[in-house]
């Protein structure tokens, strides 16, 4: 592991806001000497599978996690002029489990806050936390809001949810960007966070690969915002140096806080998920106990289905083309898969609702069960 880890990236999946590539990330690790690297795109997790796969195939470990947004209220209000504001708060997968937490927070800000943004609250945060390591973010987290308005009993309060939700998997991120905002933030972060015993992490909240990508990047913002670079009043971040930093760029800023830049691998060695790819998962489905398999139950409903169709007298061509099917089914590894949606179709026709004619196949297999009644139903 290198001495210093990037745990605030944002990719393409940002959109019209990080211009990383995905597959320009692990290899802009790998040439600065760096084994690991996140993936935290705003309020989204589109890009973390091909982000995986590219940092695999670099030999890079891939940090798994997301800048969420956290509603000013909860997540369920929606009111002009109050909620269109909300919260960065940086979430990072330990484990598997943990990934799945924060796949459910994401899919719930779209589904439950979307308003301007997908946005969660604190209700959810709590309930999905578990394998979850979290960043306070940039200036747009609560915390540093709190700081910069001059309201630093809020910080304090808003700093110690989040410790007692996450315990010490909670750090506050101070970071080395070139704005002035920043500059006084850091030192009130620093502060804070020696005050309430809570452990420091560097960042470089990365929207670019490399510092001469900065003039690119505020062309993107503009395609973003319609404005045009000759527009004065244009969304800016008025600095170049919001780009995927060398370790040794970040320690040397951050020299009088080696804690903070020691945190971004102690968090990397935390986390730990792994994907598993060409297996295919299926429900199991629960055959009546008189069959000792799976495979034994599908064939009984196919020569039921036969016989209805064709009659008792099957033909040679009709029962070798059915046992060839069948084979290849079992083969595939697919028999639960046909007995599922057999199950769903019958229970349509058993129920008058309406059932599609299908598309698409020839298989004596799929016209024998799922175009025909049948006693058996899984509960």
């Amino acid at each position: 592991m290198s001495n210093f880890v990037h745990l605030h990236i944002h990719s393409e999946y940002s959109l019209l806001d990080g211009a990383n590539r995905i597959k320009d990330i692990p290899v802009r690790a790998k040439e600065l000497g760096m084994n690991s690297i996140a993936i935290t795109d705003h309020g989204v997790m589109y890009g973390v599978i091909d982000f995986y796969k590219a940092c695999k195939k670099e030999g890079i470990k891939p940090i798994i996690g997301c800048e969420v947004y956290v509603a000013t209220r909860t997540r369920f209000d929606k009111e002009a002029g109050k909620d269109n504001h909300y919260y960065h708060l940086i979430l990072l997968a330990k484990n598997n489990q943990g990934y799945k937490n924060l796949s459910k927070l994401v899919s719930l800000g779209f589904v439950e806050g979307y308003y301007y943004k997908p946005r969660i609250d604190h209700e959810i945060l709590e309930k999905y936390s578990e394998g979850l390591i979290c960043l306070s973010a940039c200036l747009a987290g609560e915390v540093n809001q709190a700081l910069l308005n001059g309201n630093t009993e809020k910080a304090e309060e808003v700093a110690i949810w989040h410790k007692k939700i996450f315990g010490e998997d909670y750090y506050i991120e101070i970071q080395n960007n070139g704005i002035k905002e920043q500059v006084l933030a850091n030192q009130k972060l620093v502060q804070l966070a020696r005050k309430l015993e809570i452990p420091l992490v560097a960042t470089n909240d990365a929207h670019y690969l490399k510092k001469e990508d900065a003039y690119n990047h505020e062309v993107l913002l503009c395609i973003q915002t319609g404005k045009r670079m000759s527009d004065e009043d244009r969304m800016r971040f008025d600095t170049e140096e919001l780009y995927i930093k060398s370790p040794k760029e970040m320690s040397e800023y951050f020299s009088a806080f080696p804690d903070a830049i020691e945190n971004t691998v102690k968090i990397a060695e935390k986390c730990n998920v792994e994907f598993e790819f060409g297996n295919t998962k299926l429900p199991n489905y629960d055959v009546p106990p008189e069959y000792a398999t799976h495979y034994d139950f599908l064939k009984e409903l196919c020569e039921k289905g036969l016989e209805k169709r064709y009659g008792k007298n099957l033909s040679e061509e009709i029962q070798k083309r059915a046992e060839y099917e069948l084979e290849i089914i079992k083969r595939m590894g697919y028999v639960d898969y046909y007995l599922i949606v057999w199950d769903f179709i019958n229970y349509a026709k058993t129920h008058n609702i309406p059932v599609g004619p299908g598309r698409g196949s020839r298989s004596r297999i799929n016209f024998s069960i799922c175009n025909r009644n049948n006693r058996y139903r899984s509960n």
